[in-house]
């Protein structure tokens, strides 16, 4: 017997099943994890996640390990070698965003102790809990996203806007999209530590 999950998900796809069943949704608290899922975001843009998902295995060879502290010393010169890299997104503008952000990333890290109390402060480090009963609920952006967005354009963060940070936003549990027929929806809440400690719409 199958488990009902999110009306978005292509069941067909064993790696697709895998990434919605152990990793969307669940609240990332490692800075090392939450830029890997940022640089994966931002690649993403105008394209579908699961063609990022394919790549994810040349991202992380491509830019070492998500070693952000490496990444933010990346030269001109390997900008030119990753573009021709097969693995990952071949687009200049976008990996040098990548190498931009993992500066603008360490910047957070230094002036707010980590990257991860920056970002949850925007959900007043609580994770947001919403419901969603079809496909036609889902949204693109949202009022946390818009500011998120905003704070880090200022900060000078580069192919993160609203709709691309939103997508961040739901794929690390700061907000739990989860349908409410999803099996993994009732886990993952079940998780927390605090039944309180969510803010839950019904």
């Amino acid at each position: 017997m199958s488990s009902c999950r999110c009306p978005w998900l292509d069941t067909s796809k064993p790696d697709y099943v895998k990434y919605h069943d152990e990793e969307w949704g669940v609240p990332v608290y490692d800075d090392k994890k939450m830029f890997e899922c940022l640089v994966l975001e931002s690649a993403q843009a105008g394209l579908s996640w699961y063609t990022i998902l394919k790549k994810r295995d040349g991202y992380r060879q491509a830019f070492a390990n998500f070693d952000v502290e490496q990444v933010a010393k990346f030269t001109d010169e390997d900008i030119e070698e990753l573009i021709q890299n097969p693995a990952i997104v071949r687009n200049r503008l976008k990996i040098a965003a990548t190498i931009n952000n993992a500066k603008r990333f360490i910047e957070i890290q230094r002036e707010f102790g980590s990257f991860c109390h920056y970002l949850w402060a925007f959900v007043d480090h609580q994770p947001i809990v919403n419901a969603m009963a079809k496909l036609d609920d889902y949204v693109a952006t949202s009022e946390v996203s818009d500011t998120l967005a905003k704070d880090m354009k200022k900060r000078g963060f580069k192919f993160l806007g609203s709709t691309t940070l939103y997508s961040h936003l739901q794929a690390t549990g700061l907000i739990n999209d989860h349908s409410t027929n999803c099996y993994r929806r009732k886990e993952i809440i079940c998780q927390y530590n605090d039944k309180d400690s969510v803010k839950m719409k019904t």
